[in-house]
């Protein structure tokens, strides 16, 4: 990966619909040459997917939930089990196996708090993986992204 790559990899961190004509403009390359280096990063893994970011707006008043789970101590095979079992649930947003005083960190989205702890009896009540979780509300989004600076 060379400068060139970074300042591409940049400039479709902020909008990956960009022309190849705009990011040559950006980039200080021809479009062509835009397109083959785009075409290999995502061959090569260095782009992880194209999505389209929603709205919240859009699907009507949610609320974000952070939640730390402690399993209980059942080794690798708990922590297998509960990442695949979390990868199966849509409203997990983002789920990260920690360090620390708890074992997984997760974002997770609901209509409201009624349908939260519908969704916790579901997932946290029923896995006998999980000793306790604890549920932090989120009041305001203050910073939300997945941006990685380069």
């Amino acid at each position: 990966m060379d400068t060139f790559d970074t300042s591409i990899l940049n400039a479709l961190q902020t909008d990956n619909r960009m022309t190849s004509e705009a990011l040559a403009n950006v980039v200080g390359l021809s479009p062509t040459a835009c397109q083959r280096r785009v075409k290999r990063l995502r061959a090569d893994g260095a782009i992880a997917a194209d999505i389209a970011v929603l709205s919240p707006s859009m699907a009507g008043a949610r609320v974000s939930f952070i939640v730390q789970i402690v399993l209980t101590r059942g080794g690798a095979d708990a922590v297998d089990a509960f990442k695949r079992e979390m990868q199966k649930v849509p409203e997990v947003q983002q789920c990260y196996y920690t360090t620390g005083d708890f074992d997984f960190l997760m974002i997770i989205t609901a209509r409201d708090v009624v349908d939260y702890e519908h969704l916790t009896r579901r997932i946290f009540f029923e896995n006998r993986h999980i000793q306790r979780f604890n549920t932090i509300v989120v009041m305001d989004s203050v910073k939300v992204g997945l941006r990685i600076p380069l």
